[in-house]
């Protein structure tokens, strides 16, 4: 059996590959490896090791990586650190191929630490474009990497044009398109969000209808992060709707934002807001899947949402670039835009689902082909 080793290493990570995992799990020619690592260990980001467990995964390594302090130093050196310790696991375990999710920082160190131990690296959701740090990240992964699962044609050609050997790169869909695909498809009416989860904040009647807001830190904006969530706060009280707001991720920045809605929250003004730190991948999507609209900068908002139809108001620079579906209006850093595009969206309602981004069969594909692909760690340019 082919041994195929997946690194989940933060919250948005497992919602991307948990399909994946479940395919290579029944498969018969394919055994899985499970590393958990960085944020999704840690209580302050929602402990997602326990979902994973939960769903029936078992960790065969996990590893502590992240230093303290949600800056760009520390950020750098989470990196260094996990490329160090997942480099003993790889060793340890010895997979015939690692896969490395998305454009996360945590994601360069498994495909570094894979490559000089000549596996075979498969790398998901290369070839997209936005901004940051992601960007860079996610493209030196495409090149550290030999198989490349990607989520449409036009993430396809770009990893093509990079010089990637066309015969590795497969156009399979997101994973998570997977997960938005069986929530559409059995609709829990009874989900409560409040008593499922434990959050902070104040109850409502989630049946009358609300927004779900969700805004992490850019890293090359990282010292602007405190002014940037300010803005929202602000057109979150103008707007005055039901809200289920959640946490920020471990990016550089992320201190800022969750100080600027502590303040928030300890003034006084959330009367109609509740925080969550994390759920699982399906019950965020049955949050989504119920919404009159979300409001932020999270890369769902232009994935899942445009499957689920979600009106979206994506805030910034974060997600520039990356293709869209008609659900989405971009706005800038400034509470007036927001206000106005999310009143346009609450007006108009939902949009037609958009297959942009898969159509609910990642998973599989993904196993299929990981089961059958010659692999190997030799790579050159293709012209």
């Amino acid at each position: 059996m082919r041994k195929v080793c997946v690194v989940i290493t933060a919250r948005p990570s497992y919602s991307r590959i948990k399909t994946v995992l479940q395919a290579i799990k029944s498969h018969p020619d394919l055994q899985l490896q499970l590393i958990v690592a960085a944020s999704a260990l840690l209580e302050r980001y929602g402990e997602v090791v326990n979902v994973i467990r939960a769903d029936g995964f078992q960790p065969d390594a996990i590893v502590y990586m992240v230093l303290e302090g949600e800056n760009l130093i520390t950020t750098a050196k989470s990196t260094g650190l996990g490329v160090v310790e997942l480099a003993t696991i790889f060793d340890n375990i010895r997979p015939d191929v690692v896969i490395s999710v998305a454009d996360r920082f945590e994601t360069i160190a498994t495909a570094i630490a894979a490559s000089y131990l000549n596996i075979p690296v498969a790398h998901v959701q290369g070839g997209e474009v936005t901004g940051s740090i992601d960007e860079k990240v996610r493209h030196a992964v495409t090149k550290l990497s030999i198989l490349h699962f990607v989520a449409n044609r036009q993430a396809a050609d770009r990893v093509i044009r990079m010089g990637e050997d066309p015969e590795m790169v497969f156009i399979t869909g997101c994973p998570s398109i997977d997960l938005a695909e069986r929530v559409q498809g059995s609709m829990d009416k009874g989900f409560d969000p409040f008593a499922a989860y434990a959050g902070v904040g104040n109850r409502f009647d989630a049946r009358d209808g609300y927004m779900v807001v969700m805004q992490h830190p850019v890293t090359t904006e990282y010292r602007d992060s405190a002014s940037q969530i300010h803005e929202t706060i602000s057109a979150v009280r103008t707007l005055n709707q039901p809200t289920f707001w959640f946490w920020p991720n471990v990016d550089a920045g992320s201190d800022q934002i969750s100080k600027g809605l502590r303040q928030f929250r300890e003034a006084g003004e959330t009367s109609q807001i509740y925080f969550f730190k994390n759920m699982t991948p399906e019950d965020f999507l049955r949050l989504l899947a119920g919404a009159r609209c979300l409001v932020g900068n999270s890369s769902a908002g232009i994935r899942e949402a445009s499957y689920l139809g979600l009106p979206v108001v994506n805030i910034g620079n974060r997600q520039q670039g990356r293709e869209r579906a008609r659900n989405v209006i971009d706005v800038g850093y400034n509470a007036a835009e927001i206000v106005e595009a999310t009143e346009k969206h609450l007006a108009n309602g939902r949009y037609p689902s958009s297959p942009l981004y898969g159509d609910g069969k990642a998973g599989e594909r993904i196993a299929q082909i990981l089961a059958r692909v010659p692999l190997t760690v030799e790579k050159r340019i293709a012209y």
